[in-house]
């Protein structure tokens, strides 16, 4: 055998090993238009994507203008000052929940349309 055909038959066996320990902790399969059975490996790691931070960023702040229209300001700053003086948690949900002006204004709007 050639240096070439064996540094390719040694990538080979590499690339089979490496699917081969995928495929160990779990796979499905599926069939392709010809009838072929493909295995693919299932991910198992939780993955940190920006995609979710920005679904939560998105989500919490839908939240805060929701409640900011419904209860109006001063009830929301009373309840955000009640979670100041809580326990750590608390007071970490407290700086979270504080009204800042994209939520007073969307809020705004949102009691204006309602009217």
């Amino acid at each position: 055998m050639t240096d070439a055909k064996q540094m390719q038959f040694g990538q080979r066996l590499r690339r089979i090993d490496h699917n081969h320990r995928k495929l160990a902790k779990g796979f499905v399969t599926s069939m392709n238009h010809d009838g072929l059975l493909i295995a693919r490996p299932v991910r198992t790691d939780l993955r940190f994507t920006w995609r979710g931070v920005a679904y939560v960023i998105i989500v919490m702040m839908a939240f805060k203008i929701f409640l900011h229209a419904q209860i109006g300001a001063e009830a929301y700053q009373a309840r955000v000052v009640a979670l100041q003086n809580g326990s750590i948690t608390a007071q970490l949900g407290a700086y979270a929940m504080t009204a800042d002006p994209i939520t007073v204004a969307f809020a705004n709007a949102m009691g204006k349309a309602a009217d």
